[in-house]
């Protein structure tokens, strides 16, 4: 298995193999799924007690999966067999296990991050009401929306961060990083549990900057399509626009074995990573390199004897649970 420890301040991410699994559940993830039930237990009661439980479910369905959100994935799904940056068979296990995660995020990801936030938003009415106020009913929603998209996109790089930084949740976010045939379907590869300090985060500049203002969905749907992208199995690069925006080519050297530890955390900008010196571009003509885990320390798809079956899933959902010797 493999451990995360901080190096320095500079927060450089070491990945070393610490043995074998045992049977001892890990505490730490345990606690986590706790505190996350009980969150998710006041956004059922948040929701219950206001528009009605299935109709918030359903709100959180149409921001999170709107017809924009699928057009895209299935646009880059067929340029990927246009124009791979990876020319793969099309019944590649990678690509194929992805889709069962998928179908986890629509039937159950999606409404447990529809639960957080409505959780979210009552404990912050009950800890800051301020927070809630039309503070921002003058300010025009051009400079609001672009505020709220930089700003979300920070919370999303610092959680992204603190994951890669902090054993507790690399442990969760592990199965994101262990694809091995990164397309754009790997983007809902990733253990529930792994979205909690994220979505929390990210959360805070909608709410405090538009509060119930109709905008905001819009806006999480844009970000949601954009941040999907950068997983893709192409060569785009982006161009100029790939020094501000996160692009395919970008994004696939943070998730390379080899690659420099700790780079390349951007979700849709680049300007964190270049704030904080951790920014790595792309090379046009380079070699590609290989994605995933060195050691396997998370089951995968691609194992030998694995096959595509769902039992694979279900071990990669549990292994976070798993302690490692100590």
């Amino acid at each position: 298995m493999s451990e995360v420890t901080m190096a320095d301040a500079g927060a450089v991410l070491i990945v070393r193999d610490t043995g074998p699994r045992t049977a001892r559940p890990a505490a730490a993830s345990l606690a986590l799924a706790g505190v996350t039930a009980l969150v998710c237990a006041v956004g059922v009661v948040s929701l219950a007690h206001g528009a009605g439980l299935w109709r918030g479910l359903a709100t959180g369905w149409a921001v999170l999966l709107a017809p924009a959100v699928l057009t895209v994935v299935a646009t880059v799904l067929v340029l990927e067999r246009r124009w791979p940056a990876e020319p793969r068979p099309m019944a590649a296990r990678g690509p194929l296990h992805d889709g069962l995660f998928f179908l986890v995020h629509v039937v159950a990801v999606v409404p447990f991050m529809t639960l957080l936030s409505a959780a979210f938003a009552h404990l912050l009415l009950v800890w800051a009401p301020w927070a809630a106020r039309s503070w921002t009913h003058h300010v025009p929603t051009w400079l609001l929306v672009g505020a709220t998209f930089v700003l979300m996109d920070g919370a999303n790089w610092l959680a992204h961060r603190v994951d890669h930084g902090w054993s507790a949740l690399w442990r969760f976010h592990a199965l994101h990083h262990s694809q091995e045939e990164v397309s754009v379907l790997t983007s809902f590869r990733a253990h529930p549990l792994s979205h909690l300090p994220g979505f929390l985060l990210a959360a805070v500049p909608p709410f405090v900057l538009f509060g119930g203002r109709g905008v905001a969905p819009a806006l999480i749907t844009v970000y949601v399509c954009l941040g999907t992208i950068p997983h893709a199995n192409v060569d785009w690069s982006y161009g100029w626009a790939g020094r501000l925006l996160v692009s395919p080519a970008y994004h696939r050297l943070h998730h390379a074995v080899d690659g420099p530890a700790g780079s390349n955390l951007g979700v849709v900008l680049t300007v964190w990573d270049v704030l904080s010196g951790r920014a790595r571009w792309p090379t046009a003509g380079a070699r590609r390199a290989p994605t995933g885990l060195a050691g396997r320390p998370v089951p995968v798809e691609q194992g030998a004897g694995a096959g595509w079956r769902p039992g694979v899933l279900v071990a990669q959902l549990a292994e976070p649970f798993v302690a490692r010797p100590r």
